[in-house]
């Protein structure tokens, strides 16, 4: 009896406790999802609705992931400011319809059923608008008629004002005309690439002393970075899979439960064109035959194309009736009126795809590795708990590795460091982050193994003994001293130039360019150095250093814009269209911040919180 007094008032204070949260949530405007009341933001009068920031937020997250091919979290998405970009879209359309409300803007039931009417969600096969579809679809997404059609009515008459705002706007003549002049100048302009092989006598072999100097003024260069000494066990499939075995009755029902895949039957590429009527269906057919229209033709003659009748690759009993028709044809073509239960359609066949058999011996190497592959995986991930028991319980990761399949190792491991385990990009964001007195514990890698690690020690910088680099202190003595004597025969070539001398009497092979654009590349030259050509003035030379080589420019001439390059107009165009495009955006953004102000914004923050809260963290 005491037992279940003290059952019945534990249940009591549940509920309470439970009361009071919903109490609480209610108190910061938090109410069930399938209610309409709650809001996530209000602009003057007009409420952004909590359904419709989840349904927009998710609708965002599923195509972020359609993009990227990986499932985005909450937390993720917010760092990406997904969740502030789907807020303030929907506020700036909440904006609008609350000025619309102000100024009395609105849409006729005439503009709406027009609106839905042309939807191609509601239609049917035949390309008219179906009641039925327009009554399923709705549901799909939780919205009555009457909904929906006050939202088709909001968006119109959003779309009118916002129209009115931003259409009209035009690209200023001189804001173009500048960036024409900017983009579509021309330069004339002549250079000499001047390389080891141009100087007058080689570079001498370095002397002990001048290789001693050059170590210690680029000391930088040759200290090893300061490393991390980390201990660390790891398995990952590739290391264990020749342990894993696989029977031949196991490779047999993976075989068997594979069977759509190695054993295809006899398909056919076809094309269905429904018709309303047997009538209008044979009809059609007889223009086909006598050559007076062609398939395609009659695709469009139904407001359809043909990609809206392909069937794809079909089987014979996908077809229904009309199987044993198509697949009595021996080569492509056309037959029909076939009754369907959409209706009389004609059929194209295309192609014919023989059947496919694909025996257990063909693919027993493949199926073998497979499953044995798939196993060891399986035997890694069920591991990860008995091995963090065995590291809680004080195991040492050697101990670890004496006890499991998995292998002891040790690196030094700096930022950039990539070898062995360091290839993972799950390892190397636990090396950088483990300190001293970090526990050990099994992290997954990305191709389904595992790994543990420990700190031991952290290595300062070191440089590294000259004579363990003495390759790379002598190249890079050679390369210094290589562009300093470069420089030195460019100077003095620059200065003859500005004598008066041409660059044709410098005695080195010249390259002109003529008309060159900015955004030019040009073979021989290094990255940025037409964009340092535009910035010289006409007659102009100078230097300009490259990784072991020295160039010699001179600026010939500055053209204006082509007026008889064909691509100008099309540039101009272009420019115009995305200059009043930015200056529409503009308006547009400073009209919405300024009826935002006059009518107020407030965020329910609490109700934010509780849509967040359903989704993946």
């Amino acid at each position: 009896m005491a037992s279940s007094v003290k059952k019945k008032s534990a249940n009591i204070v549940v509920w309470m406790i439970l009361l009071l949260l919903v109490l609480g949530l209610g108190g910061f405007g938090v109410t069930n999802f399938g209610g309409r009341t709650a809001a996530v933001a209000t602009v003057g009068d007009t409420k952004v609705d909590i359904n419709e920031y989840y349904n927009s937020l998710q609708q965002e997250l599923r195509s972020y992931q359609a993009q990227t091919g990986k499932p985005v979290p909450l937390s993720q998405a917010i760092a990406l400011g997904i969740d502030r970009n789907v807020l303030a879209r929907l506020t700036t359309a909440a904006t609008l319809d609350n000025e619309n409300k102000r100024i009395g803007l609105s849409v006729g039931d005439d503009r709406v059923r027009t609106e839905i009417l042309a939807t191609p969600a509601f239609q049917g096969l035949d390309g008219k608008f179906s009641r039925e579809n327009y009554r399923a679809a709705l549901k799909r997404i939780g919205m009555s008629e009457a909904e929906y059609e006050d939202k088709i009515r909001a968006e119109t008459a959003r779309t009118l004002l916002q129209g009115a705002i931003m259409n009209g706007t035009a690209a200023p003549a001189a804001m173009t005309d500048a960036f024409i002049e900017y983009t579509r100048q021309r330069r004339n302009f002549s250079w000499i690439k001047l390389d080891s092989t141009a100087l007058p006598e080689q570079v001498p072999e370095p002397t002990d002393e001048q290789l001693k100097a050059y170590y210690d003024a680029n000391a930088a260069a040759f200290t090893v970075p300061e490393k991390k000494r980390l201990a660390y066990i790891w398995v990952t499939p590739d290391m264990i899979v020749n342990k894993i075995e696989v029977s031949e009755e196991d490779l047999q029902k993976e075989y068997d439960s594979r069977a759509d895949e190695y054993q295809k039957p006899e398909r056919r590429l076809v094309e269905r064109l429904i018709f309303p009527d047997e009538d209008t269906a044979k009809a059609a057919k007889a223009r086909l035959d006598a050559g007076e229209a062609t398939f395609e033709d009659l695709v469009k003659e139904r407001g359809l194309a043909l990609l809206d009748i392909d069937l794809g690759d079909t089987t014979i009993d996908t077809l229904g009736d009309a199987g044993e028709a198509v697949f009595a044809m021996e080569t492509p073509g056309v037959i029909g009126p076939i009754n369907t239960n959409l209706g009389p359609a004609l059929f194209r066949m295309n192609g014919i795809l023989p059947a496919q058999t694909t025996t257990l011996e063909d693919v027993y190497v493949q199926l073998q590795s497979e499953l044995a592959m798939d196993r060891a995986r399986r035997q890694i991930s069920a591991s990860i708990t008995e091995i963090d028991d065995l590291l809680a319980g004080g195991a040492s990761l050697k101990e670890v590795a004496g006890e499991t399949d998995l292998e002891l190792g040790q690196i030094d491991w700096a930022e950039g460091d990539s070898d062995g385990i360091a290839g993972y990009n799950a390892f190397r964001e636990a090396a950088a982050a483990v300190q001293s007195g970090d526990y050990a514990e099994a992290k997954e890698l990305d191709d389904g193994g595992i790994f543990a690690m420990e700190f031991i020690e952290t290595i300062p910088p070191a440089l590294k003994p000259m004579d363990t680099v003495i390759s790379d202190v002598t190249a890079g003595w050679e390369n210094e001293e290589t562009e300093k004597r470069l420089t030195e025969l460019a100077d003095g070539l620059l200065a003859r130039l500005n004598e008066g001398q041409t660059m044709e009497a410098l005695s080195y092979p010249v390259t002109t360019e003529e008309e060159i654009l900015r955004n030019a590349n040009i073979e021989g030259m290094p990255f940025g150095m037409v964009q340092t050509v535009f910035e010289m003035d006409k007659g102009q030379a100078k230097t300009i250093d490259g990784n072991g080589v020295v160039y010699l420019v001179r600026l010939d001439d500055i053209l204006p814009p082509d007026e008889n390059d064909p691509d100008l107009a099309a540039t101009r165009s272009g420019l115009d269209t995305a200059i009043a495009q930015a200056l529409s955006d503009d308006i547009f953004t400073a009209y919405v911040t300024s009826l935002q102000s006059q009518a107020g914004v407030s965020v329910n923050t609490a109700a934010i919180n509780a849509v967040h809260a359903q989704f993946p963290q």
